[in-house]
């Protein structure tokens, strides 16, 4: 978006799906409600994180499902699924499931590395295998290949009264090509790229070299421009970008102080990286549409992507999601240009 006369094209958001352990139902009962409401508000897609072991959506893509039966137009995605807790060959079954059931709307969001806190868990996740296990980006491209209806076996045919497939089924054709890559790297950036798949760059980065710059924006811009330059459709290759963002227009004073307090408790850990692997934050936008869009237009990557991702902060409450996202569609996406979906 280099000038302000191009509009943004797709205007999307992410939660997280939180609930109370003692009422899961009604926490997984609000994520279906926002994602009606985002629907109903005109945005292009809707996007779950993922978490194990907490208090949030463990089973994105079985939401998602739900999801898909309460919609008929909003696109549905992940953000992201990280496959080290996953089978590729069964998660491809899921995925191609729940796209045919939504007409083709699913947009799978995946990471890699080893599952968080992994010598605790690793017992119960993988008993037998858990020291060979592959975390890399090869668990990616088993997922991508079966997706895209590569063979799974070298056995097909009648065996009985059964018919066999040599590919996963059901096979959705249409979602090879909406498969995104979720990464704070240039090396994942160019993978993605190489791969042929779609770039999700959130509010995280890795400012990789001490010394380099720690300008969030300028590292989160080499990410997009080494994914479009290694990827076969170049400069047309879809890019989203997933910053925190807290318009107050239609906000109590209320809920204001509780955004402003919110943004300030994680402001620190934006102005310097975090930890051994440098990851850089982004920081979260918070006041009028106006305000918050003439920021995203001072944020040189922001310039040179056309779909965005807005995450929701994860601790509010329902109707804290609703004014927020209400503000997104009415005020802030207009102000960037966007027009409701029909």
């Amino acid at each position: 978006m280099p000038l302000r006369s191009e509009p943004l094209r797709k205007l999307g958001f992410l939660t997280i799906g939180l609930f109370d352990e003692a009422d899961p139902r009604r926490g997984h009962e609000s994520t279906l409600e926002i994602i009606e409401l985002g629907e109903r508000l005109g945005f292009d897609s809707a996007w779950l994180r993922h978490r194990h072991l907490q208090f949030g959506i463990s089973s994105p893509v079985a939401v998602l499902a739900a999801a898909s039966q309460r919609t008929r137009r909003i696109e549905l995605g992940t953000a992201v699924i990280p496959l080290g807790w996953e089978n590729p060959l069964r998660l491809a079954e899921d995925l191609a499931t729940v796209d045919i059931l939504s007409g083709g709307r699913l947009n799978p969001g995946l990471s890699v590395g080893p599952p968080r806190h992994y010598e605790q868990l690793k017992n119960a996740l993988y008993p037998d295998t858990a020291d060979a296990e592959d975390f890399g980006y090869g668990r990616v491209q088993r997922l991508l290949d079966h997706v895209r209806g590569k063979p799974a076996t070298g056995f097909s045919g009648v065996e009985g009264f059964e018919v066999f497939s040599d590919r996963v089924q059901p096979h959705s054709p249409g979602l090879g090509r909406r498969m995104w890559y979720g990464g704070a790297s240039l090396r994942s950036a160019q993978w993605a790229g190489e791969q042929g798949m779609n770039f999700l760059t959130s509010s995280v980065v890795r400012a990789e070299e001490p010394g380099n710059t720690v300008d969030f924006a300028e590292i989160q811009l080499s990410l997009v421009r080494a994914f479009r330059a290694h990827h076969p459709e170049g400069e047309k290759a879809r890019v989203s970008q997933g910053l925190v963002v807290i318009p107050t227009d239609s906000a109590t004073p209320g809920q204001r102080a509780k955004y402003e307090e919110y943004a300030r408790k994680r402001t620190p850990r934006t102005r310097t990286p975090q930890g051994p692997a440098r990851m850089l934050f982004a920081p979260d936008l918070v006041g009028t549409s106006a305000e918050i869009a003439e920021r995203l237009y001072a944020h040189v990557a922001f310039r040179e992507i056309h779909e965005v991702a807005f995450a929701l902060p994860f601790t509010f409450e329902h109707e804290d999601y609703v004014q927020i996202l209400t503000d997104i569609a009415v005020k802030l996406g207009p102000a960037l240009g966007w027009s409701p979906a029909g």
